[in-house]
């Protein structure tokens, strides 16, 4: 209950304070490139609910590819890569969390392919809500960098990376308070000034 309430009141304050800098990049984004500035895709929620997450656009319209971004992916916008350095292009997502599909802290929502091939693992991983961070998403912070240096990113993906966010998830589910959802929040923070 704690958890739900710091999620709708952070997520109101943050998006009326945050309005006039998402119109912005949302205006940016629309004069880099043709398109919508917002991009939907359908993510697996708790209980496997789906639902549309929310991010600004950092591809090119329509594009056509893998559902994973690897290293210098040519699909993303000069917009797209200072939006996507910085974590930007998560900025809606804090309508997702004030909705309730999402939260600040929890596993990051897949998409409903890979969640497919893993549902046993999501079984308990999806017994919270996903979040817009948790300790995978710290680890991983530089994914698109690690997969553009395989030969076969889904593979690497599917094989390497997925079943260790996975362990990574089921972890933080069994151990999750608030408290340690606060401090991820901060240890998230920090990183995107590490580089």
């Amino acid at each position: 209950m704690l958890k739900r309430g710091f999620d709708i009141v952070v997520s109101g304050i943050a998006l009326l304070v945050l309005l006039p800098l998402m119109l912005f990049l949302a205006i940016l984004i629309r004069l880099d490139s043709p398109g919508p500035s917002l991009f939907r895709q359908t993510r697996v929620g708790k209980s496997f609910r789906q639902f549309k997450l929310l991010k600004f656009r950092s591809m090119t319209h329509r594009n056509e590819g893998a559902e994973i971004t690897c290293g210098q992916d040519a699909r993303i916008t000069r917009v797209g890569g200072f939006l996507r350095q910085f974590k930007l292009d998560e900025l809606p997502q804090l309508w997702n969390v004030f909705c309730g599909d999402m939260s600040f802290v929890g596993p990051r929502p897949e998409v409903p392919t890979f969640v497919d091939q893993f549902r046993t693992d999501y079984q308990e991983i999806l017994s919270v809500r996903p979040g817009i961070t948790d300790p995978a998403s710290i680890r991983y912070r530089s994914e698109a960098r690690i997969l553009g240096s395989t030969s076969d990113p889904i593979s690497y993906y599917t094989s390497v990376i997925l079943p260790d966010k996975i362990a990574i998830s089921k972890r933080y589910v069994r151990t999750a308070n608030f408290g340690k959802d606060l401090s991820i929040i901060f240890q998230t923070i920090a990183v995107l000034f590490q580089e």
